[in-house]
């Protein structure tokens, strides 16, 4: 019989397979689950070849899957931003971005890309221009906050090349005083496009330095527990040439997550030559286990795109849409491609779903797992129409971030089924969680976890009455083996589960017992994928398998940026960063120069000190 190369032992697994759906241990070997058992029937797979890992009664689940998000645009990008996800105060964010600030140089930007939203802070607001201003008058910041609005100081505006001149394109607004000069803010009212153009007039990074970047934003999902994603493409993400870094990493056998991609149009009226010539290129399947080919989307055509700015009003669709999107529906369908298609209002739904019963009646689309992203206040009538069509629906936690908004606009009443998850499920159309990060919403798969289970915002709001919400069991499986219908991998990977594949993760604390407020402050303690421990901390920190250092030096992810969970877990971030660190000189106000992103929160009742409610008076030093 063939011996394991891993055994883990001594933990408490939920498998997620009916057949068993608890056990003590599991053994793996070629990057699969070899047995699935108690600690004595698997132990009589051990050899003296075998790794052994005793999980100290820890939970263990399947790895996170999460099927919306932008790793690979992402990746690219990750050790150039602050990342304020998570942050409890606007007084912490600020003294993270002056600290930031201070180790930058010219003409390097600080960039908070997204993540975050004003209501999580206890302050509820975003900084003013005037602060930015002051903490950075010659550093160039961006930030972007969900894809409503950006804040640039004025070192940016002048980066960008922004004067009182510049036009404002279709659907944005740049913001200008009573002078006509720029003050800095960047509206979309509702198109996104203005932000992220203005995001890509900042430096990049060389192609070893995302190389780089791709591996640390990878090992982030890995700390957090999550295995695989799907990637929606995005806006400036050219396929085939701003795939080549991932594609490289593939190569060399250092992805740390199982990556599905599909491919975004990036261009109005040139949608069908796009598909065309990558249908001839690619095929759905293409690929390995770890990196491969899933289809068409989330952009089909440029005129469906209902732009999810909640503060907006719901974007009216031009007349061309039908005729636009049949044609790419028609291309993809005979060429037998998955499809996905952003949708957040029911409106756009039921346009789009006239055009798949249109095309469903000369080519079939019940068999393409085809399915829409979002869908939040998509109607009943409209989930029976997908459930005839074959199709899905893959959620996100975008209320989360938003909910505040959706009630300012809408009522509390509309925002109670926003989206129907529990009612997708019980009428039997596929569903699946993910995040659609990096800029819309945190990456952290915690926070949505936490909202499928709770229904509350991260500032607090509760959204929906608990007849709209589902237990735990269920929502763990919205984002594990759920998710494996959207890219066509039902019997391979989701489950802890004889012959699927050996990705798990190990709890930090107990998902099943820990107070509803704790599930966002959950990470992975060890984490493998393909069979192979990729993430080791605490207890298991001698397994990790390391990474070097985040290229730049003065990269915020070198000095503990990243997800911001308890002081216990953020310690052990700043334990990081200081073993990263070069630097020994101290700042004659701060002591050494990069304490400010090390400190915990403030405590509630010095938050009125200096600064008024703002909290820390480093931020102009």
């Amino acid at each position: 019989m063939n011996k394991a190369a891993l055994i883990l032992r001594n933990a408490r697994i939920t498998t997620l397979d009916r057949a068993r759906p608890q056990a003590t241990a599991l053994a793996i070997r070629d990057g699969r689950f070899l047995a699935v058992g108690d600690d004595a029937d698997v132990m009589g797979l051990a050899d003296a070849a075998t790794q052994v890992v005793d999980a100290g009664k820890r939970r263990v689940i399947p790895g996170l899957i999460d099927s919306h998000m932008h790793v690979i645009r992402g990746g690219l990008n990750y050790n150039l931003e602050l990342r304020w996800d998570g942050v409890p105060s606007l007084a912490d964010a600020m003294r993270m971005l002056k600290a930031q600030v201070d180790r930058t140089p010219a003409p390097q930007w600080v960039r908070v890309v997204g993540g975050f939203s004003e209501m999580q802070f206890a302050e509820k607001r975003l900084p003013t221009l005037d602060e930015l201003n002051a903490v950075a008058p010659q550093t160039p910041v961006f930030i972007l906050h969900l894809y409503d609005r950006a804040l640039l100081n004025g070192a940016a505006l002048r980066a960008a090349g922004y004067t009182r001149d510049t036009p404002n394109p279709p659907g944005g607004w740049i913001v200008k005083d009573s002078g006509g000069e720029p003050t800095g803010l960047l509206l979309a009212e509702p198109n996104a496009l203005l932000l992220y153009s203005a995001l890509a007039k900042g430096p990049k990074l060389p192609y070893e330095y995302q190389l780089n970047s791709t591996r640390h934003f990878m090992r982030e999902m890995n700390r957090l527990g999550v295995t695989s994603v799907i990637d929606a493409g995005g806006g400036f993400q050219n396929y085939p040439d701003d795939y080549k870094v991932i594609e490289d990493l593939h190569a060399k056998g250092e992805l740390t997550l199982r990556i599905a991609y599909n491919l975004f149009t990036q261009k109005a009226g040139e949608e069908v030559s796009d598909f065309t010539r990558w249908t001839g290129i690619v095929k759905p399947g293409d690929g390995t286990p770890m990196y491969r080919h899933n289809g068409a989307g989330e952009m089909l055509v440029f005129a469906a795109a209902d732009f999810e700015d909640f503060r907006q009003p719901r974007p009216e669709l031009p007349a061309k849409l039908e005729p636009d999107l049949d044609a790419v529906t028609r291309v993809l369908a005979k060429n037998r491609w998955p499809f996905r298609m952003h949708a957040t209002y029911d409106e756009t739904i039921s346009r789009a779903l006239d055009v798949f019963e249109k095309v469903h009646r000369d080519v079939p689309l019940n068999d393409l797992h085809w399915f829409f992203d979002h869908a939040e206040t998509v109607s009943d009538r409209n989930l029976e129409r997908i459930a005839r069509l074959g199709g899905g629906v893959a959620i996100q936690h975008r209320m989360s971030y938003q909910g505040e908004y959706f009630v300012e606009r809408y009522g509390a009443k509309a925002v109670e089924r926003t989206p129907p998850y529990k009612r997708m499920l019980e009428m039997g159309v596929p569903v699946g969680a993910g995040t659609d990060a990096t800029r819309v919403a945190s990456y952290d798969p915690w926070n949505a976890l936490h909202w499928l289970v709770s229904g509350k915002t991260v500032g607090g709001m509760r959204l929906y009455p608990s007849a709209n919400l589902v237990d735990r069991e269920t929502a763990l499986s919205l984002h594990t083996h759920a998710n494996t219908w959207f890219s066509r991998e039902q019997d391979l990977k989701g489950r802890i589960k004889v012959g699927q594949y050996a990705d798990l993760a190990v709890l930090s604390d107990d998902y099943f017992s820990v107070p509803e407020e704790r599930i966002r402050q959950l990470v992975s303690v060890l984490t493998v994928v393909d069979g192979r421990i990729v993430h080791g901390d605490g207890e298991f920190h001698t397994l990790d398998p390391g990474l070097p250092p985040a290229m730049p030096d003065w990269s915020p992810v070198n000095h503990g940026s990243r997800y911001w969970k308890s002081d216990a877990a953020q310690a052990r971030s700043n334990a990081l960063a200081a073993a990263l660190c070069a630097c020994a000189t101290g700042c004659s106000v701060h002591g050494h120069a990069h304490g400010l992103a090390q400190q915990p929160a403030i405590a509630d009742d010095v938050q009125g000190a200096f600064w008024g409610a703002l909290g820390c008076s480093c931020w102009a030093a």
